[in-house]
């Protein structure tokens, strides 16, 4: 809980393994070369992958004390290996499929009107820019989920991608 690792922090994208000195190597420091120069070359992939990871520090950022919201799981399901969840008002879905995107995909969520403020498939993070970031996407009623106040959530979800959306509260009558 509150770690963070990006691409030059071991874990996510960075081309070799990174081993720090410490007992279980020796003390050694043969793995401990980080290559900072990595998202300076415009010919890899590295400064969209650090645009991304700008983008989510940013977001995230914005939101006070974001450690402290609670996360509520939307669904999940393995077959189609796709997660959704919530913390505050913002909606994290992924679609973890490495080939399968879905189109109209919907998951129970609370009523009202969302809009996706990232994407994973932008295009200035290395994305195909599939998804459309300027449409609102509003639930679908569904009376038997009514009384909870949720209705369907559905999105395009292309394969391998995650998106982040804002939940606007329905205004009060």
């Amino acid at each position: 809980n509150g770690g963070y690792l990006n691409f030059m922090g071991n874990e996510f994208g960075h081309p070799e393994w990174i081993d720090f000195p410490r007992e279980g190597n020796g003390w050694s420091y043969k793995y401990a070369r980080r290559q900072w120069d990595l998202v300076d070359r415009k010919e890899l992939r590295y400064c969209e992958l650090n645009a991304f990871d700008n983008a989510m520090i940013g977001l995230v950022g914005d939101v006070y004390d974001f450690q402290a919201l609670p996360v509520e799981k939307l669904w999940d399901k393995d077959d189609d290996q796709v997660l959704a969840f919530k913390r505050g008002d913002l909606v994290f879905v992924f679609n973890w499929a490495p080939f399968k995107s879905y189109e109209g995909y919907g998951f129970l969520a609370p009523e009202g009107e969302y809009e996706v403020i990232l994407s994973s498939d932008n295009k200035d993070f290395g994305g195909f820019g599939n998804i459309d970031e300027g449409v609102h996407h509003f639930t679908q009623p569904d009376p038997l989920y009514a009384p909870d106040h949720k209705g369907w959530l559905k999105l395009y979800l292309p394969a391998r991608t995650c998106q982040v959306l804002r939940f606007h509260h329905p205004k009060s009558e």
